[in-house]
């Protein structure tokens, strides 16, 4: 069966599309923990990060990069926290967080809850940037 990132990436499925190329796509993470939270994949599904050839973890690794620099350019006083944990989605992928503190980077607090305009206005502000 298909991950749901594999999904995304065949049009299945919606997402907030924040950047893509012939190998990898950044979608806004519809469960955040806090607005901009971007999910990074490599459009090749594989389960764990590790399990990626160096050729094709360095190419997520600078989309990542690439992905980090427009999250700076649009929340200008955060800095992008990045993570690796692996455990939800079995298709491997990175999590940039735009934070102020590390509290704001915990995976077991409540989470916020936004709308799709919320989505929408961020999309935007990420593209823009």
């Amino acid at each position: 069966m298909a991950s749901v990132f594999t999904r995304i990436i065949r049009r299945e499925l919606p997402a907030y599309i924040v950047a893509e190329d012939e190998h990898n796509m950044a979608i806004l993470d519809i469960n955040p923990l806090v607005l901009g939270h971007v999910l990074v994949f490599p459009k090749m599904e594989v389960d764990k990060i590790y399990d990626l050839s160096s050729e094709d973890y360095t190419g997520l690794m600078l989309f990542s990069q690439q992905v980090s620099l427009q999250l700076q350019k649009a929340f200008l006083d955060k800095r992008v926290a990045m993570a690796v944990v692996g455990l939800e989605v079995p298709h491997a992928h990175v999590h940039l967080v735009p934070i102020s503190n590390v509290t704001e980077f915990n995976f077991i607090a409540q989470r916020p809850t936004l709308t799709p305009n919320d989505f929408q206005q961020c999309l935007e502000r990420l593209k823009q940037a």
